[in-house]
Parts: structure tokens; C-alpha cells; sequence
């Protein structure tokens, strides 16, 4: 069973820095892709950053320059470090994966979540 388990929330003050830890588990031989998204209070959830095996990323506009996301492919996780934070980075932070290949080579094509964890940046 395919399980992703994030760590790394809090809060902090506007200005500070937190950095964001998702570990996958579950027979996996590589993900395609891994990323967070972001759920604000009153809104839809909505992509933060994302990052294929090979090192392509993408990050919303709002948080170019100050995230910065990385890999650790054997270890199948991803990580999120977040500076300059500002208090529209509050919400909810979703790790994603998809596109994963097991150990018994199949391939699964689905969308795979973690539970969240709370990032809340004071003002």
C-alpha cells in the first residue's frame, strides 16, 4: 500500500522559513513525479510546486523565488524549502506523486496524497 507522510509544518513568523519533508512508502521503485499543492483557508487547493525524476520543476508564481523543491530519488521523497514566508503561504500543504513504477513492475497512474500538514506565517 502506497503511503506518503509529510512532515515539516508549523508556524512561524512572516519573513521566516520552514522546510517541508514527504516520505513514500509502499513497494515503490520510482515516482514520475512529486510536488505539493497547498489548500488556503476558504480556497480551492491549488499547486505550489512539482518535480519530475529527472529535475524538470514547476512552481506557481506566487512562490518563485522564495521555494525551492528537491528530490532525494532513492529515498523517494521530496521536500519543499520555503523562505521569505508571508502570510498568504498559510494553509494546508498537500505532498502529491504520481506516475509510479513498483518493484514488481507495474506501473500505477493514479494520484497519490498525503494526509497535510499546517503551515501557518503570522504577521
Amino acid at each position: 500500500q502506497v503511503q506518503l507522510v509529510e512532515s515539516g509544518g508549523g508556524l512561524v513568523q512572516a519573513g521566516g522559513s520552514l522546510r517541508l519533508s514527504c516520505a513514500a512508502s509502499g513497494e515503490i521503485f520510482s515516482i514520475g513525479a512529486m510536488g505539493w499543492y497547498r489548500r488556503a483557508p476558504g480556497k480551492q487547493r491549488e499547486l505550489v510546486a512539482t518535480s519530475t525524476s529527472g529535475g524538470t520543476t514547476v512552481y506557481a508564481g506566487s512562490v518563485k523565488g522564495r521555494f525551492t523543491i528537491s528530490r532525494d530519488n532513492p529515498k523517494n521523497t521530496v521536500y519543499l524549502q520555503m523562505n521569505s514566508l508571508k502570510p498568504e503561504d498559510t494553509g494546508v500543504y498537500f505532498c502529491n506523486a504520481k506516475n509510479l513504477k513498483m518493484t514488481d513492475g507495474t506501473d500505477r497512474w493514479g494520484d497519490y496524497w498525503g494526509q497535510g500538514t499546517q503551515v501557518t506565517v503570522s504577521s
